[in-house]
């Protein structure tokens, strides 16, 4: 079955566009990564107010549960903008369309690595990965779609 239009990416990179991204993407990440832990330390206490919701509920750690909720929303929605899928919050996994000899396939960053070293087929996940040396030359595609 041929992909309508409405498959294609938003916007495609080059390797170099990417790269630029990592320390932004790195930032949003930390970002997460705090807000996930105030989720899980509030997690008990919001459970109890939840409890008690037919009576009024509350906490004290309420408005900070709130807080680290609108941060994982603002940050997911701040990537989504730039054109980057995410594929695992967890992880920080990261993927940029990029056109390859005809085609989207997916360069690919996670948390923790510098630059943008992989690329693989946007059918395929991160464990089919392969290097971006030798595979993709730098200025062979991207741009806008």
């Amino acid at each position: 079955m041929a992909k309508s239009d409405d498959d294609a990416p938003e916007r495609l990179f080059t390797l170099a566009e990417a790269n630029e991204l990592v320390p932004q993407l790195s930032n949003r990440f930390a970002g997460i990564r705090r807000a996930k832990r105030v989720i899980a330390d509030t997690k008990e206490e919001i459970a109890k107010a939840s409890a008690r919701a037919d009576l009024g509920g509350g906490s004290a750690v309420g408005a900070l549960y709130i807080r680290a909720l609108h941060e994982i929303s603002a940050s997911l929605q701040a990537i989504h903008e730039l054109g980057v899928v995410v594929k695992d919050i967890d992880m920080g996994l990261c993927d940029f369309p990029f056109m390859y000899e005809g085609r989207v396939v997916y360069l690919c960053w996670k948390v923790g690595e510098d630059e943008v070293r992989w690329w693989h087929e946007v059918s395929c996940g991160y464990k089919d990965r392969h290097p971006v040396d030798g595979m993709i030359a730098e200025g062979t595609s991207g741009g806008t779609a």
